[in-house]
């Protein structure tokens, strides 16, 4: 069928009703919304956003209602889609952008991809990596991997990749969203190691919408966590109270999830695991820990600083 790009559709959507099919491939995904209120009656109150991209550029599409417990799993980022009877909406100013992996990549800022269950009902296709043509010109997912040694160097908020091992890993604990309200973020801290530093990642891993891998987080498995954001206290001493913490659109793997992520080709990764070979299973395991309360940042060290 006849096909039409990105920097077509920002061009033109305004004088269109109907678009003609879309080829994109998935480069991040976030974790999905629940937007249900008790004075709101929605059937389906969720939402999700993905930023896709073909050979003209990125943007975000956006998937609603009942299409979410349908289609949200199987879209994972690599994902190439071929899309149907979508809308063309002016994008949501507020939303949380990741950073890209390619930083060449033009980004259509002004639209998005609205796929809904009505009006009109949104046809969605999953096509197969092995039947994905070069002539398509689709991006490949890229990534920003760094090692352990090259983070103390990084500036607050850098958004970045890891890979490593599980040294730690700590009970999952509840912070409230906001003061007086009862939802809460639940989250743990982890410890991965990678061999190019004496001192581990410290990470602060919110559950995302992968309960799955969340739960099965333990000492010994390869972890990569992307879309990583770096917190320095620019207050203390800032190297040593540097860590991670998860955004909006981390995704989170463990052994037994690597398998045919677009990540497996990383220069970095292929390094990590030529790393892990050469150690001996029995000596880190001797290093780790599971459970227990792990406070950190670390509080001053005397009652009156606190």
């Amino acid at each position: 069928s006849k096909l039409t790009n990105l920097g077509h559709l920002e061009m033109t959507w305004r004088s269109r009703v109907r678009f003609h099919p879309l080829l994109v491939r998935i480069l991040h995904k976030s974790r999905l919304r629940y937007y249900g209120k008790p004075e709101k009656a929605v059937d389906m109150p969720y939402q999700a956003y993905f930023e896709v991209a073909d050979g003209s550029g990125m943007t975000s599409m956006v998937l609603w209602s009942s299409l979410c417990p349908e289609w949200y799993n199987s879209m994972k980022v690599g994902t190439v889609l071929l899309l149907e009877q979508y809308a063309i909406k002016d994008s949501y100013p507020f939303k949380t952008k990741p950073t890209p992996g390619d930083s060449q990549m033009k980004r259509f800022a002004t639209i998005e991809i609205s796929l809904n269950d009505r009006n009109p009902h949104t046809k969605i296709s999953i096509i197969p990596e092995e039947m994905v043509k070069p002539e398509w010109g689709l991006p490949e997912v890229k990534y920003r991997f760094i090692t352990r040694s090259e983070l103390d160097d990084l500036p607050h908020n850098y958004s970045c990749d890891v890979i490593g091992l599980v040294t730690f890993v700590g009970r999952a604990e509840r912070a409230r969203k906001r003061e007086h309200c009862e939802d809460f973020w639940l989250y743990r801290w982890a410890h991965a190691i990678d061999g190019t530093s004496d001192h581990p990642f410290i990470l602060e891993l919110f559950a995302t919408s992968q309960p799955d891998v969340f739960e099965r987080i333990h000492p010994m498995t390869y972890l990569v966590c992307t879309q990583m954001r770096v917190v320095r206290d620019l207050t203390e001493n800032p190297s040593s109270t540097i860590y991670l913490t998860t955004s909006n659109e981390s995704q989170i793997f463990i052994t037994g999830w690597h398998k045919g992520q677009p990540y497996t080709k990383d220069t970095k990764v292929k390094n990590f695991i030529q790393w892990m070979k050469l150690q001996s299973e029995a000596d880190q395991i001797k290093k780790t820990v599971i459970g227990g309360y792990y406070p950190f940042p670390r509080p001053p060290d005397n009652f009156s600083d606190y």
